[in-house]
């Protein structure tokens, strides 16, 4: 993956990101920080670091063959994060105004209320269904993992739940289904 991949940076690029990310954010970027795309790779470079090197040493040392693939598949997640996607209408009283909210925005949010269970890690969120007609129903498919030890069903079901609570709150979004597919597990030290 080149950087050339991160396509919607305002000018900015993945190095420039992760430096002023290192830097603690400071001194303050306002190209940066008033830039939609910019704070969606932060907060993926944000999450990606999270991630320990121990983590990613346990990881690499139990899959030799799995290292760059999972850290290739977590920077496609951010690069899919960071695009804007499709716009979603919001309603306003005002006929002459028109307001409308970015997939990405839509995804930070899933993920946002996600990252209030301190035992998933949310991968990929994919909005299927025509979300530019109001009232249309959509999909929500998310991909995550679970901490190790954790019965699954209700773990699921407590994902299904914040997120609908969330896109109900946030968004004018008909929910006709929420998938979920825990595609790995993960133990409490690696998170």
């Amino acid at each position: 993956m080149t950087n050339s991949d991160f396509d919607d940076l305002d000018g900015h690029t993945l190095e420039e990101l992760s430096d002023y990310l290192e830097s603690g954010r400071t001194p303050r970027d306002p190209g940066i920080e008033n830039s939609a795309a910019c704070r969606l790779a932060l907060e993926g470079l944000a999450r990606l670091r999270a991630l320990s090197l121990d983590a990613l040493q346990r990881e690499a040392d139990r899959d030799p063959t799995r290292d760059d693939g999972w850290i290739a598949g977590l920077l496609d997640i951010i690069k899919d994060e960071i695009r804007p996607g499709r716009d979603i209408p919001i309603s306003d009283p005002d006929a002459m105004t028109s307001l409308s909210v970015t997939e990405a925005a839509v995804r930070g949010l899933v993920r946002a209320a996600a990252d209030a269970l301190p035992s998933v890690i949310i991968g990929r969120t994919e909005i299927e269904g025509d979300v530019s007609t109001p009232g249309a129903p959509v999909r929500v498919r998310i991909t995550a993992a679970a901490e190790y030890g954790h019965a699954l069903p209700p773990l699921v079901e407590e994902l299904r739940r914040v997120v609908a609570e969330a896109l109900a709150e946030h968004t004018e979004l008909v929910i006709d289904q929420i998938d979920v597919t825990i595609d790995d597990v993960y133990r409490r030290a690696e998170r």
